[in-house]
C-alpha cells in the first residue's frame, strides 16, 4: 500500500504574512513537517516572535521584513532567502490588505490601488521571484491564498473581493504556464477565520451572529484548520494537483439550510 508523503524535509518554503493568523499557522505546520521556513511580512517584531516559537519547538525560521508592495522589498527578499537557503521550494502567497469597507463605489483609486497591489500584484511579484529559484532547483509548489470573496461578493468588500477573484485567475494561468516545469500553482479560499483581519467581524455579536448564521457549521474556522490544506499542497502528495482551488468555509458557497 502506497502513503501519501506530506514530508517537507529539506524544503525550503516562504510565507508573505506570516507574522500572525492563517500565516504563521501555515508557517508552524510547515516547520513541523520538517521544512526551513522564511517568514516574511512588513514588520520584524512580529516575524520575530513567531520564528522564535517555531525554533523552540526545533524547527528552523529564517524571519525576514518586506513589504509585497514594494518591488525591491521583493527582490532583497529573495536575495536574502538564496544566501541563507540557496532557493526556495514552496511559496505561500498570503500578505493581504483591505482599507476599505463600504459599496465599492465609494471607494477611491488609492483604495484600489493599494488593495490590488498588495492583494494580487504582490502575489504575482513574489511568484515571479521566487520561480527563477524553483526552475533552477527542478520544480515548485506556490499556493496562493484566496477568499470565499473572490467567488462570491460579500458586504461593503467590493474592491477585495475584486481582488481575491483576480487571485483565482492569476492561479489557473500560473499553472498553466508553468505546469511543464513541475511547478505546481493552487489557490486555498478560506471562508470566515478567527483572526486579526477578521476580528471586526467577530468582535461585534451583532454582526458575528449574522455572519455565523450563513455557515452550516455555525462558527468561523480557527488557522489551524486551514495549515492541513496548505501542507497538502506543498507536499509531494500534490503532485498532481495544479490549478485548482480548495474552499475551506464550513459549507458557507453552499448555504445554510432553512431552519423551520
Amino acid at each position: 500500500m502506497t502513503t501519501p508523503n506530506f514530508n517537507l524535509d529539506g524544503k525550503v518554503a516562504l510565507i508573505t504574512g506570516a507574522s500572525r493568523g492563517i500565516g504563521q499557522a501555515i508557517a508552524e505546520t510547515f516547520a513541523g513537517a520538517g521544512a526551513k521556513v522564511v517568514l516574511a511580512s512588513r514588520k520584524q517584531a512580529g516575524l520575530d516572535a513567531v520564528a522564535e516559537k517555531i525554533k523552540a519547538a526545533g524547527g528552523d525560521a529564517l524571519p525576514i521584513a518586506a513589504h509585497t508592495g514594494d518591488q525591491d522589498a521583493v527582490d532583497n527578499l529573495l536575495d536574502q532567502v538564496t544566501e541563507a537557503y540557496s532557493g526556495v521550494d514552496i511559496l505561500v502567497n498570503n500578505a493581504g490588505t483591505n482599507p476599505h469597507f463600504g459599496p465599492i463605489l465609494t471607494a477611491d483609486e488609492g483604495q484600489w490601488a493599494k488593495i490590488l497591489d498588495v492583494n494580487l500584484v504582490g502575489y504575482f511579484r513574489v511568484a515571479k521571484a521566487s520561480v527563477k529559484s524553483m526552475r533552477a532547483r527542478g520544480g515548485g509548489k506556490i499556493i496562493n491564498m484566496a477568499s470565499v470573496a473572490g467567488d462570491r461578493p460579500a458586504a461593503g468588500m467590493g474592491v477585495y473581493c475584486v481582488s481575491k477573484a483576480g487571485v483565482l485567475m492569476l492561479t489557473k494561468v500560473l499553472a498553466s504556464e508553468l505546469g511543464t516545469e513541475n511547478i505546481q500553482v493552487n489557490a486555498i479560499s478560506p471562508g470566515f477565520v478567527k483572526t486579526r483581519f477578521s476580528q471586526a467581524i467577530w468582535d461585534n455579536p451583532q454582526i458575528n451572529d449574522a455572519v455565523v448564521k450563513t455557515i452550516p457549521q455555525r462558527r468561523m474556522a480557527e488557522p489551524e484548520e486551514i495549515s492541513g490544506a496548505a501542507l497538502y499542497l506543498a507536499s509531494e502528495a500534490s503532485a498532481f494537483t495544479t490549478g485548482a482551488n480548495f474552499v475551506l468555509d464550513g459549507g458557507q458557497l453552499v448555504g445554510s439550510p432553512v431552519q423551520f
